[in-house]
């Protein structure tokens, strides 16, 4: 029974190892002159995934509605961050909009779209770009999006402890 119990605390906290966090414009970080229409293709954001935007004095991080996206607007962010190493963990499926308000750098083009998508255990799922993303119009269909990215070293411990919970249970069954 005890190690019944302890596999049921394994798959668990198992998804949580599956989580990835993406830093934002890779080692450029978020900076002007950063592409970040072309950063995100290719990538599926799930629910439980990071972004990590690292970044200088002369920049912050606003999160901001789709029209606000558009039309460069911080006037009403839904939420700001100025520390220089933001992580915001993507908790909610739908679409994200997040720009730089310093005057002129989102109109440079700092500024990101993404859409979050429900967890899917490690299985990528396809996903259209935000609506107002520029999509490609080639005729033939794009390349599956992949999980790229480094694990976060946070994610890993949902891993650690359950196989920690497994290995307790077999050796208080075995005692």
């Amino acid at each position: 029974m005890a190690l019944a119990a302890a596999f049921l605390l394994l798959l668990l906290a198992t998804p949580a190892a599956y989580a990835v966090q993406y830093t934002v414009g890779d080692s450029a970080g978020w900076t002007t002159g950063g592409d970040y229409t072309t950063w995100v293709q290719g990538k599926t954001f799930n629910v439980g995934d990071t972004l990590l935007f690292t970044y200088g004095g002369s920049h912050k991080v606003d999160e901001v509605s789709k029209s606000d996206y558009d039309n460069c607007n911080s006037g009403n962010s839904l939420k700001s961050y100025s520390n220089g190493n933001t992580v915001i963990t993507l908790s909610t499926a739908g679409s994200m909009y997040f720009i730089c308000p310093t005057a002129g750098h989102c109109a440079g083009g700092m500024k990101l779209a993404i859409d979050v998508v429900a967890a899917s255990g490690n299985t990528p799922s396809t996903s259209s770009p935000p609506s107002g993303s520029p999509s490609g119009s080639s005729s033939s269909p794009p390349p599956p999006p992949s999980r790229s990215g480094a694990p976060s070293i946070m994610n890993n411990s949902g891993l650690i402890l359950g196989f920690s919970l497994v290995l307790g249970a077999v050796l208080a069954v075995m005692s």
